[in-house]
């Protein structure tokens, strides 16, 4: 498991990816969300090149967001804030700012 935290509040969470390469999230108090390796890709390609916000929102993440894109075609639960970091990492995409971030062409 790699420890990451969120880039607002500084939460630490952690995450890893599984042999059929999904993306397993470990955050807050023994809460899981696993993320299918198809629903990753697709939000990269989404975003390729755009520069957008997180949108950590867990009820209204602005329109156009990385949180809005998520809660519509992946899933309900707030996750945004643990992805932001997750695609930082993996070489996907930059942070502009605290709630910003870049994804790379």
């Amino acid at each position: 498991m790699i420890t990451l935290r969120t880039k607002a509040t500084g939460a630490k969470f952690s995450y890893e990816r599984t042999p059929d390469d999904r993306i397993r999230i470990k955050y807050g108090a023994n809460r899981k969300i696993t993320i299918a390796a198809e629903d990753y890709e697709r939000l990269i390609e989404t975003f390729r090149g755009q520069t957008v916000p997180l949108g950590t929102s867990r009820d209204n993440p602005p329109s156009g967001s990385v949180g809005k894109w998520l809660q519509q075609n992946v899933t309900k639960t707030a996750i945004a804030s643990y992805i932001g970091p997750i695609l930082v990492y993996e070489g996907q995409a930059v942070w502009i700012d605290d709630f910003t971030m870049r994804f790379l062409d």
